[in-house]
């Protein structure tokens, strides 16, 4: 079987519209996350990281316009224009596209939108994008809770393995949003100052908003410095709770383990790990239980939520294009936030920004309903 490999990127963010200048930033420990003082959304302050809506009009703007497009749309296709153009691929029917996201253009369903409700639909999206850009296949949507941008990742390299596509896209994104913000709210898991992966005085989660794309491919001529194989990848839904994640880490353990077999590695062959790590009491201390499970307790790990807050859907796919970066960069890149382990098991928290000479990373995320998502990839 030929490998898979994850190649030409971009990071639309707080940080910057560029995956260099966004990986710059996290390099010296810089996050994007702000006091946010939107009445509209929420009835008190709240730390998000939020796109410029200036700076996003601006670069949509120098592309051609066709028709009005929404807010998430914009930031998918800024994003997913800079790596097409990058890869100079004909869109034909060898070549896929992959949109992740959890709630779309939900912002149309509020009462000062000038679209249509039924461009909330995630197939609408996937036909916006399709249209744009002249793509002759399908769109498909992975939208599976906060596993959605691994997922996808994972998805295109089985839709390639299984010759179904030599490249496919993934662009991912979700927007900060009253539905989505007064969601967490409800579930008093919104923190009131940055969010603290893993920490003891950690109060809960920040959502943030991100659009992100990469292309995956077998062709190694398409290869850039940054590129990583997929080593393996498993997804596993516990089936514990609506939106609580198992006490024993079943479903995360259980995918960590199938993507190291897969992966043909052992845990101690990983360099480190990109968890998911969103700050909330339970989910950090589930990964703890599952990591220690999976003999993984000793291994190097970093959440990158202290840098944009819980981008839902895009966070897998964010947090793998830096991973990607952080291999190029023999870099590991610190858990910002962190101050004190709160969490009853083990874990070898990344505290700061630290040269060391890495290959391999895995990658998990975990999201509402018991889905937990894992891929691993190695420097190419």
């Amino acid at each position: 079987m030929n490998s898979t490999y994850l190649s030409q990127n971009n990071i639309i963010s707080s940080l910057g519209f560029d995956s260099l200048s966004v990986v710059s930033h996290i390099s010296d420990e810089v996050g994007g996350l702000r006091l946010i003082d939107e009445p509209k959304i929420l009835d008190r302050p709240f730390y998000s990281s939020i796109i410029s809506e200036e700076v996003l009009n601006d670069a949509f703007d120098r592309l051609p316009s066709k028709s009005p497009k929404t807010r998430l749309e914009k930031m998918l296709i800024v994003s997913l224009n800079t790596i097409l153009k990058a890869s100079e691929l004909a869109l034909n029917d060898r070549v896929g596209l992959l949109i992740s996201t959890t709630k779309g253009n939900i912002d149309v369903l509020e009462k000062d939108t000038k679209f249509p409700k039924e461009r909330a639909y995630l197939s609408a999206l996937g036909a916006e994008l399709q249209n744009y850009f002249g793509f002759t296949t399908q769109p498909i949507v992975v939208s599976n809770a906060c596993v959605s941008g691994i997922l996808a990742i994972v998805t295109a390299q089985r839709l390639i393995d299984e010759g179904r596509f030599d490249h496919v896209f993934v662009v991912a994104g979700d927007l900060v949003t009253k539905f989505i913000i007064s969601g967490f709210n409800s579930f008093q898991a919104l923190s009131d100052v940055p969010c603290r992966p893993y920490c003891k005085s950690r109060s809960g989660i920040n959502i943030g908003e991100v659009g992100v794309s990469v292309l995956v491919t077998k062709d190694e001529n398409l290869l850039v410095d940054e590129s990583v194989e997929i080593l393996g990848g498993a997804s596993c839904n516990d089936a514990n709770h609506i939106s609580g994640p198992s006490r024993t880490g079943e479903g995360l353990f259980r995918s960590v383990t199938s993507a190291l077999k897969e992966a043909n590695l052992s845990p101690g062959e990983i360099d480190y790990i990109s968890a998911h790590g969103t700050a909330t009491m339970y989910n950090d201390e589930m990964e703890a239980i599952a990591f220690n499970r999976a003999g993984l307790g000793d291994t190097p790990l970093n959440s990158l939520k202290g840098y944009f807050g819980h981008t839902l859907g895009a966070s897998g796919l964010l947090e793998t294009i830096i991973g990607m970066h952080s291999l190029n960069q023999n870099t590991l890149f610190a858990s910002k936030g962190f101050q004190e382990l709160g969490v009853s098991q083990p874990l070898n928290i990344i505290e700061k920004t630290t040269s060391k000479n890495i290959d391999t990373f895995l990658k998990t995320a975990s999201g509402f309903g018991g889905c937990n998502t894992t891929a691993i990839f190695r420097k190419v």
